[in-house]
């Protein structure tokens, strides 16, 4: 193995989080020369040798056990989402197994069904690495209005949220705070990675937005680990001006790895009223969208299935 690994990594910044003060302990000794707890600090909180945790966090040592793990997480003051980060983490570096090329995800009937069930509200279904695999006429207006409309439909032309909301300028002006909609996607897309250590085509997306993105460094290197579930955000839309969504993150049991995303406004709220005049200026060109003139002056529908 090349480096600590993502295990080693994720304790090494953990850890560098820690003061001696924040776990209870005197400062002494010689001069800190880096932030954080030493490692025979740590190793004395979660009760095993330094030798251990060294190789531990070098990545040299993979056979830590559930208990040790247990110790460890509390010694970091690792919260639960954390902690079932850091036991990912440790079985994927037991396990090391191959990588493959997975392939492109497929968005199942029952899930377009479920789609067009909430066309009242935006919405749009996430893959395991945020690509976009379908929205709806509003969910696209508001979030991504600017791009192709069918794009999500051709795996090789899917918008990744990820890679839009750092490298987009549309996306990143579209949130009065882009900062903390940043940490947050991190956050969870750091989950992503200690579930799918393997997946090439997520390393490739981490890989891209470490070459292109300093802000993206900076966030990725803090190893936290959020998910994102529920959380209200300010957007300043090119069209209506002023809303504030609550984007709540779906499960969908047939596929565990895609997510459906769907934004409200509480009732009766000017955002409420934003959403109801978007609804309005883009319904109708999705609607015409979905129709075409025959040759004897006719409308009839496309020949390919409705769209959400």
């Amino acid at each position: 193995m090349d480096g600590p690994g993502p295990l080693g990594d994720f304790l090494q910044a953990r850890r560098a989080l820690l003061r001696p003060e924040d776990v209870g302990l005197r400062d002494v000794g010689p001069r800190r020369r880096v932030a954080g707890l030493r490692r025979e600090e740590l190793a004395r909180l979660a009760g095993v040798s330094v030798s251990y945790y060294t190789r531990l966090e070098q990545g040299l040592s993979r056979g830590a056990s559930a208990e040790v793990l247990e110790a460890i997480g509390s010694a970091l003051r690792l919260d639960d989402h954390e902690r079932e980060h850091l036991v990912r983490l440790a079985e994927a570096a037991r396990r090391a197994p191959r990588a493959r090329r997975p392939r492109p995800e497929k968005l199942a009937d029952e899930t377009r069904d479920l789609l067009r069930a909430v066309d009242g509200v935006p919405a749009l279904v996430l893959g395991r690495r945020t690509d976009v695999l379908a929205w709806n006429a509003l969910g696209h207006s508001l979030l991504a209005g600017h791009l192709d409309f069918d794009s999500p439909d051709d795996p090789a032309r899917r918008p990744n949220m990820t890679r839009m909301l750092f490298l987009d300028p549309h996306c990143r002006e579209l949130y009065t705070d882009w900062r903390r909609k940043a940490s947050a996607v991190v956050g969870n897309l750091r989950i992503t990675a200690g579930k799918h250590p393997q997946d090439p085509l997520l390393a490739e997306l981490i890989g891209e937005l470490t070459m292109r993105s300093p802000e993206f460094v900076e966030l990725w290197r803090d190893h936290r680990v959020a998910p994102c579930d529920a959380a209200s955000y300010d957007l300043h839309h090119p069209v209506v001006g002023a809303v504030t969504v609550t984007q709540q993150t779906l499960s969908i049991a047939r596929s565990p790895d895609q997510v459906l995303i769907v934004c409200t406004t509480p009732a009766g709220s000017p955002s409420e009223e934003a959403l109801a005049l978007l609804r309005q200026t883009s319904g109708g060109e999705h609607a015409l969208g979905a129709m075409e003139v025959s040759a004897d002056g006719r409308d009839r529908a496309r020949s390919h299935p409705a769209r959400a």
